[in-house]
């Protein structure tokens, strides 16, 4: 929402405030929403926060023509892609979901995954977030932008 914040969840969270968001398939919606909004929370439960990004797989939204030979590249990039065969987004595309090894170079990955013809966009969330608010069903801790390590 511009003007406004978003507030949404993730699948993932490091403690740099870099998510895998995508896991219900409206990722490039998502992230067009956290890109023009003046703020960008997330809100997650401690069992979406991990030392390495990469425990959950990558959602990557593509064009349908284009699935076989992205899930090609995606697996010489060295990820694992399975196609969520039950998805269309919002954008009348399809996911595939890569499994990666961590440690992973996020950015550089990101880059490489979104050069891909047909990649409509990653799950990656990356240098967006102002804050995530994590609840852990007794308390809640909200870990800031300005508090990055």
């Amino acid at each position: 929402m511009h003007g406004g914040s978003d507030r949404q969840s993730a699948d993932e969270s490091d403690r740099h405030l870099r998510l895998i968001k995508g896991g219900g398939g409206a990722l490039t919606r998502e992230k067009i929403v956290a890109a023009v909004s003046d703020k960008f929370v997330c809100i997650v439960d401690d069992t979406k926060l991990v030392d390495v990004l990469g425990e959950f797989p990558l959602p990557v939204e593509v064009i349908p023509m284009a699935r076989s030979y992205v899930a090609r590249r995606l697996a010489a990039l060295g990820g694992q892609p399975v196609w969520r065969a039950d998805c269309v987004t919002d954008n009348g595309n399809w996911i595939l979901d890569a499994k990666l090894d961590p440690p992973i170079d996020a950015r550089s990955l990101e880059a490489a995954i979104a050069a891909i013809p047909g990649v409509v966009g990653t799950g990656f969330f990356l240098g967006m977030t102002d804050a995530v608010i994590v609840g852990d069903g007794e308390r809640v801790e909200v870990r800031r932008a300005s508090d990055r390590p």
